[in-house]
Parts: C-alpha cells; structure tokens; sequence
C-alpha cells in the first residue's frame, strides 16, 4: 500500500502562482508514474500532467505552457508548478502513483478567485 499526501493548495488570485507537492511512501517511488488530477465541482476528474519513471511528460492541452510537472526521486516526490493560474483552474487536485496498481491521494484544494 502507497500512501499520497498532497500539499501546497490554497486560494490564489488569478494570474498568480502556487507549487502542489506530493510525498509518496514507498522504496520503488523511481518506478512509478506519477500524475495530477483535477475534479471541479459537477465535472468528471480530468488528467492535468503526468511524468513517466523515465521522465517523459504529458500535459492537458489547458495547462501546456503554464503548469510544470517534475519529480525528486531522491525526495519521493512529485511536484506541480502552477503559474499563470486562471478561475477555470480552480478544482480539487489529486496525485497517482501507476506501477502495476493504481494510487491517489486524498486531493488539495486550488482556488482561483479574485
């Protein structure tokens, strides 16, 4: 069992920054893809980047040029850097971990609001 713990959520206006860490208690942490979620209220969870165990990257269209994903083997975690940000971007934010089984984390939440 691999435990997820987010941080780094909070409210932020738009146009400004916030940094999601997710620590991620296994030894194997170099083996798993690790990926950031997102759910607004009243919409399905959507796939927002994911880096691979080799570090190859993927972005939703909606965030390519403004949000950043990288990890820190060394440190278990994985990090979400998000600038740029917009209203639309307000959700609950969740971390996976991929490697032969599935694992999220319990979600932070990001508001975008002036």
């Amino acid at each position: 069992q691999v435990q997820l713990v987010e941080s780094g959520g909070g409210l932020v206006q738009p146009g400004g920054s916030l940094r999601l860490s997710c620590a991620a208690s296994t030894s194997i942490f170099s083996l798993y893809a690790m990926g950031w979620y997102r759910q607004a209220p009243g919409k399905q969870r959507e796939l927002v980047a994911v880096i691979s165990s080799g570090g190859n990257l993927n972005y939703a269209d909606s965030v390519k040029g403004r949000f950043t994903v990288s990890r820190d083997n060394a440190k278990n975690t994985v990090y979400l850097q998000m600038n740029s940000l917009k209203p639309e971007d307000t959700a609950v934010y969740y971390c996976n971990a991929k490697y032969i089984t599935n694992y999220w984390g319990q979600g932070t939440q990001v508001t975008v609001s002036s």
